[in-house]
């Protein structure tokens, strides 16, 4: 592209417009940057739209922990278990599990745990002062998450687990069955434990990122939807940016595509170990009878989620590759897990049936930070489960590096640079 025909300059533009590239885009605007999102689809049409919505320190253990490997060969032919892998050629993702087998060790589960919890617990705070500061109205509630069992092996053997995680600063409450039935109204009787983690949260999901757009608009930000990026050329002046709308030029790119950052890195020499994980929702008008507080019924790993405005099962994790299929097999172990533990499993009206994709690395843990070898591109993705609970200090972290001021936490258990 000759210098006659080189586009306006916007400071910093962002591809990805889901909760990560605009939480960043939110912190970067604060901080006295111009912001450009460039989004494929709609705004929040992706993993941010349908997951459960719980905002989760708890959830600071990574995937990949002992006896997972034996757990998921076991699960790998049953198409409705909680962890599923669906048995086919891919070179790609087989490397990733073997790299993934091999961190199914304590060591390597409390070094992930040590860097997850520090994310999640910077943007659990974080979070309140965004709602308050920005008037974010996506029914955000801090009233705990209950994991709920009944399974006595599985309730004793998470129980053990809560003291490692009070070493990261994760409190939780040890709860009988009996008492927990006692004190729950929406539960089926049969409850060996419950474990409840005070410091979670919960909101809706679709309702916050469409705040946080919302925002970003009002700072001065500019939101182009429909705007899917081609091709990507940085130059030491800055980054020449080929959409389907035209030629945008930022002096910096940060590249928040979630589970299909992978592939569009790829072109610019960046091999980055990013799995898309499929995970199911589907969401209900909301029953008479619901629960008081989010919960995870542990046993078949299915969040429950009570909104005002409605009422969401989900989970699962799939490794299918790049399948579009809305699996009413997994679609219906939601539904048959709720009916085990709940009075009320299900609303009166389906508004949604939903899957997307989570970007799982097999550490578990996000790359955030510059590019290797490009010193205008930024990368903020492979949150896995996580990244609505880690987009606030994801936005802030990013918005720090890019600006080379002193983040409010160590980010080198983040750098790209780790897998390059």
């Amino acid at each position: 592209m000759s210098a006659q025909t080189t586009p306006s300059q916007d400071d910093i533009l962002i591809i990805g417009g889901g909760a990560i590239g605009l939480a960043t885009a939110l912190a970067l605007l604060e901080s006295g940057r111009g912001v450009r999102v460039l989004e494929a689809g709609k705004i929040g049409g992706g993993a941010s739209h349908g997951n459960c919505g719980t905002i989760t320190p708890s959830h600071a253990p990574p995937l990949a922990a002992p006896g997972v490997v034996v757990q998921a060969l076991r699960w790998m032919f049953v198409p409705d278990a909680p962890l599923y892998l669906k048995p086919r050629v891919d070179p790609a993702l087989w490397r990733w599990l073997a790299r993934f087998a091999a961190r199914c060790n304590l060591r390597d589960w409390r070094q992930s745990t040590s860097a997850r919890s520090v994310l999640l617990n910077d943007a659990r705070v974080r979070l309140v002062d965004w709602v308050e500061r920005y008037g974010l109205d996506c029914e955000f509630e801090q009233e705990g998450l209950d994991y709920v069992f009944r399974e006595s092996r599985n309730f004793e053997r998470y129980t053990a687990e809560c003291e490692a995680l009070r070493e990261f600063g994760i409190a939780s409450e040890i709860i009988a069955g009996q008492e927990y039935e006692r004190n729950e109204p929406a539960i089926l009787p049969g409850v060996a434990g419950a474990i409840r983690f005070p410091g979670d949260a919960r909101l809706r999901p679709d309702r916050y990122v469409a705040e946080l757009a919302r925002a970003v608009r009002e700072r001065g930000g500019v939101i182009e939807e429909q705007c899917t990026v081609e091709r990507l050329d940085p130059r030491e002046s800055g980054v020449i940016v080929d959409t389907v709308l035209g030629v945008r030029h930022g002096r910096d790119v940060v590249i928040a595509l979630g589970a299909w950052s992978a592939p569009f890195a790829k072109p610019l020499g960046l091999k980055l170990p990013i799995q898309p994980g499929k995970g199911y929702s589907i969401t209900y008008s909301r029953p008479a009878l619901v629960p008081q507080r989010p919960m995870v019924l542990k046993d078949r790993s299915v969040c429950v989620t009570v909104w005002d405005s409605g009422f969401r099962l989900g989970s699962t994790m799939e490794f299918s590759g790049p399948d579009t299929t809305l699996n009413t097999t997994r679609l219906a172990a939601l539904e048959r897990a709720a009916r085990e533990y709940l009075r009320e499993p299900v609303g009166e009206v389906v508004q949604e049936r939903w899957y997307g994709w989570r970007p799982m690395t097999y550490d578990d843990l996000p790359l955030l930070g510059r590019v290797p070898n490009h010193s205008r591109l930024w990368l903020a993705a492979g949150h896995g489960m996580l990244g609505i609970s880690m987009s606030t200090a994801t936005g802030q972290l990013m918005a720090d590096l890019i600006n080379q001021r002193a983040p409010a936490f160590d980010p080198a258990p983040y750098r790209v640079e780790r897998f390059a």
